[in-house]
């Protein structure tokens, strides 16, 4: 049975690698987690991975704990979990993610690094419209910093589901779930000019319904996408290491520190529970202690000095 486990495994293994530009250690780390939960299932006779249930991790998270392992390594295996389901219902191997609300060790969840606005305007200026494979990207830039989707909703978007009378995507995310999403002006814009005038030039008798097409013709892949948002922002001269989801978490950020309420960026995002679009508020808590630290007189005074 687990051979029937393994090809899932090597796969996303493969998509982390070229997604994070991971070292090989660390892919060798997320192989032995996995394999070790596969091991664990199939000693439960699973057969597929869409036969997990919900009972079966919280078991497989008791027997890492029996086992000694230290917090800080069960909230590795956690975090690999996590990704595993997420990639195998992105990909429709499962139907629904079995993975249950797991409580990491303090410390065991990064908060999100997003861009600075101006880190932003450089990298959506990157792309030269003149050329259709740049003038598809920068719509994809525009696109994704305007609307926070997930990458793999970015290069699943269809033709149908655009409405340019109302300025909103109709996108399925996670679950099968359906949200409206709305864009701006300048998304729009580049958007229309790539539908336009460029991907003409790259779609192959007018076949594909995807947006966003290669120059053959055919839907961008993940992995292309990731390459391209890394080049722009070496180019840009960003520090940061950059990926798309870079350009979601800092939509997020830039909506709350601008005044929108969580609820209203939980439903754009997708979030089926608040509590994950919450991690955001203590983004934005950063800020304002250093908006604090920079601008209160006594802090800005002396900083040298401290109070007797």
């Amino acid at each position: 049975m687990k051979e029937s486990l393994s090809p899932y495994i090597d796969s996303f293994l493969t998509t982390i690698a070229v997604e994070k530009g991971l070292t090989k250690n660390t892919v060798e780390a997320y192989s032995r987690d996995l394999v070790r939960l596969s091991e664990f299932l199939v000693a439960q006779s699973v057969a597929s991975w869409n036969q997990t249930e919900t009972p079966h991790l919280r078991s497989y998270l008791s027997s890492l704990r029996r086992s000694g392992l230290s917090p800080r390594s069960i909230a590795r295996h956690i975090v690999t979990v996590r990704q595993f389901y997420g990639f195998l219902e992105t990909e429709g191997v499962i139907n629904e993610n079995p993975v249950p609300p797991f409580h990491l060790a303090a410390g065991g969840r990064k908060l999100p690094q997003p861009l600075s606005a101006d880190d932003v305007r450089r990298l959506l200026a990157q792309p030269n419209p003149q050329k259709p494979l740049g003038a598809r990207d920068q719509a994809m830039l525009e696109l994704l910093y305007a609307t926070g989707l997930r990458v793999s909703e970015l290069i699943a978007l269809q033709m149908q589901q655009i409405n340019f009378q109302g300025n909103f995507l109709t996108v399925k995310g996670k679950g099968s779930k359906v949200r409206a999403v709305p864009f701006g002006k300048w998304a729009r814009q580049k958007l229309l000019d790539y539908i336009k005038v460029s991907r003409p030039r790259l779609s192959k008798n007018g076949a594909s319904s995807f947006v966003f097409i290669n120059r053959s013709g055919r839907p961008l892949t993940r992995q292309g996408f990731w390459k391209l948002i890394r080049g722009y922002a070496r180019a840009a001269g960003v520090e940061k290491r950059v990926t798309p989801h870079t350009l979601r978490h800092s939509f997020a950020t830039h909506l709350l520190e601008g005044g929108a309420d969580l609820r209203s960026v939980q439903s754009m995002l997708g979030h089926a529970d608040i509590s994950t679009t919450q991690i955001y508020t203590h983004v934005n808590g950063a800020r304002l202690k250093e908006i604090h630290r920079r601008h209160h007189p006594r802090e800005r005074s002396d900083r040298k000095k401290t109070p007797e």
